[in-house]
């Protein structure tokens, strides 16, 4: 009984810290339309850019300030080659998510661990001082959950400014944006530099839980990522009370579960990524059955 709690309650920590990436996801996706593969870059950027400075000694919470800076700039990258190079979105993604490969390998080589006796924003005083009696598994949830509603509410009240107004329009009607003589260039760098910036941190506190960098962690994140969006805006579709950022905490959470299951099954971890792969594959069908349901009843 213990294990199986204590591995729903692993499940449910990282159903937390990837719904930062969710959030990065869902700004790009759902409110920007556009198809940004900087995330596959930008994750592991908060990664390494958080392993090398635990291992040389720096304030963990530091890290998560440096991993958001990281992953801004890299988000701003692909809104200049996409705004002012007027490269396409989705080849201006490809383009910095390849070059993050590269500059990944040269931050922290293709693989670093931390080492037990560095103190991450799990174990450091501060948390400690407030969280000691607790157990890591039961702390590691506590001060995710902390991060993330922390974030969601944050985002919350950023999209109800005028400059938040400003990005859900840029996605749903452009002309619109320019006709209130206002950059929609510069609404999409925006968008693009707070979305990376989140998928770094999510990458950061990852690096945090499992005590690790490895270059190849990105494969597959964005993919993950519109998962979670696309699970969490289904279910709350018709719930018109329900933020987009909440769906997405819930989305993170059952898509992290659904994972779970199939490794608990039996199946190879190997096989993580085709699961990956066919699990948003049936996602994806669900919501096309769905929205041809809609349809036929209009």
């Amino acid at each position: 009984m213990s294990t199986f709690l204590d591995l729903m309650v692993g499940t449910l920590t990282q159903g937390l810290i990837y719904a930062l990436l969710g959030y990065g996801v869902y700004i790009t996706y759902k409110i920007l339309d556009f198809p940004d593969l900087t995330v596959d870059g930008s994750f592991p950027l908060g990664a390494a850019v958080t392993a090398v400075l635990l291992v040389n000694g720096v304030n963990p919470y530091l890290t998560l300030l440096a991993a958001l800076v990281s992953g801004a700039l890299a988000g701003l990258v692909t809104g200049l080659i996409h705004v002012r190079v007027k490269v396409r979105d989705l080849l201006a993604g490809i383009i910095t998510m390849t070059a993050l490969f590269s500059i990944n390998l040269q931050i922290a080589g293709s693989n670093l661990t931390v080492e037990r006796g560095v103190d991450t924003i799990f174990t450091a005083g501060p948390t400690m001082a407030l969280l000691g009696g607790v157990p890591l598994i039961y702390r590691k949830l506590l001060v995710s959950a902390i991060i993330v509603v922390a974030f969601k509410l944050l985002l919350d009240i950023y999209f109800k400014t005028k400059n938040g107004l400003m990005l859900r329009a840029v996605g749903d009607n452009a002309t619109l944006v320019t006709a209130l003589a206002t950059d929609k260039g510069k609404i999409k760098i925006t968008g693009l530099v707070i979305s990376n910036a989140l998928v770094a941190l999510s990458g950061c506190i990852v690096c945090h839980e499992q005590r690790s960098f490895s270059a190849t962690m990105g494969t597959g994140q964005v993919v993950f990522g519109l998962a979670t969006v696309i699970i969490g805006t289904t279910i709350f579709k018709k719930v018109g009370f329900v933020k987009g950022t909440t769906a997405v905490i819930v989305g993170s959470v059952i898509y992290k579960t659904c994972i779970q299951i199939a490794i608990s099954l039996g199946l190879p971890a190997n096989l993580l990524k085709l699961i990956t792969a066919v699990l948003f594959l049936v996602i994806l069908a669900l919501g096309n059955i769905q929205k041809s349901g809609v349809k036929k009843n209009a």
